[in-house]
C-alpha cells in the first residue's frame, strides 16, 4: 500500500467527522425518512464524491475555480439546495408535529431510495467545498507513478467510500437512538435544530462565508 493512502484516509474521514451540511441531512434523513430513504441519500451524497473527483481530474473544477462568476453560480445554488432543505425540515416539524411518533414513510417525494438519492447527490453537488477539496487536496495525494487521471479517480472513490461508512455509522447511532427521542416534542425540537442549521449553512455557503 503506498505511504500516501493511510494519510488520504485519515484526512478524509476527519473531514466527514466535522460537522456540516451533510451531517445535518443525515441527520434529517434518519428522523424524517426510513432505511430505504437513508440508503439512497448515502449513494447519492457517495457519488456526489466520485462525480467531484472526476471533475477535478479532468479539469474542470479548475475552470469553475478560476472564473469567479461560475463559481458564484455553483456557490449561490448550493446555498439554495441546502435552505430548501432546511425549510421543508422546519415546515415538517412545525406541521407534523402530531405524527412524529408514527412509522416512518417510504414513499412520498421526499422518502423511498430515489428520492434519498436526490437529496444526497444534490446536496453534496450543491456544496462548492467539495469542489474546493477535490482540487486543491486531491492533486497533492496523487504520487507521479502511473496515469494521473486513475490516480485522482481512484482517491474519490476511497474517499466516497471513507465518508459513506462514517455517515452509515452516524446514521446507525442516530437509529439506534432515536426510541430515546420518540416523544413528539424531542423529535421536533431534534428536526427544528436540524432545519436551523441547515438554512444556516445554506446562507453561508450562498454568502461564500
Amino acid at each position: 500500500m503506498p505511504t500516501h493512502v493511510p494519510v488520504f484516509i485519515a484526512t478524509t474521514l476527519l473531514l466527514a467527522m466535522l460537522p456540516g451540511a451533510s451531517t445535518a441531512m443525515m441527520i434529517r434523513q434518519v428522523l424524517e425518512g426510513g432505511q430505504r430513504t437513508v440508503r439512497g441519500t448515502l449513494a447519492g451524497n457517495a457519488t456526489g464524491f466520485l462525480l467531484w473527483s472526476t471533475a477535478a481530474a479532468a479539469g474542470l473544477s479548475a475552470v469553475l475555480l478560476a472564473s469567479p462568476r461560475a463559481y458564484a453560480v455553483l456557490r449561490i445554488a448550493g446555498g439554495i439546495v441546502l435552505m430548501i432543505l432546511g425549510v421543508n425540515t422546519l415546515r415538517t416539524a412545525l406541521t407534523a408535529a402530531s405524527t412524529s411518533t408514527r412509522p416512518p414513510r417510504e414513499d412520498g417525494r421526499r422518502t423511498g431510495f430515489a428520492g434519498g438519492y436526490l437529496t444526497g447527490l444534490s446536496t453534496n453537488l450543491g456544496n462548492p467545498k467539495a469542489g474546493v477539496f477535490a482540487v486543491s487536496v486531491l492533486p497533492q495525494f496523487v504520487t507521479a507513478k502511473g496515469p494521473v487521471f486513475l490516480s485522482t479517480v481512484a482517491l474519490g472513490a476511497l474517499w466516497a467510500l471513507v465518508s459513506a461508512s462514517w455517515y452509515l455509522l452516524l446514521t446507525w447511532a442516530v437509529g439506534r437512538g432515536r426510541a430515546l427521542v420518540s416523544r413528539p416534542t424531542v423529535l421536533r425540537g431534534l428536526s427544528v435544530t436540524t432545519g436551523v442549521v441547515l438554512l444556516g449553512l445554506g446562507a453561508a455557503v450562498a454568502a461564500g462565508v
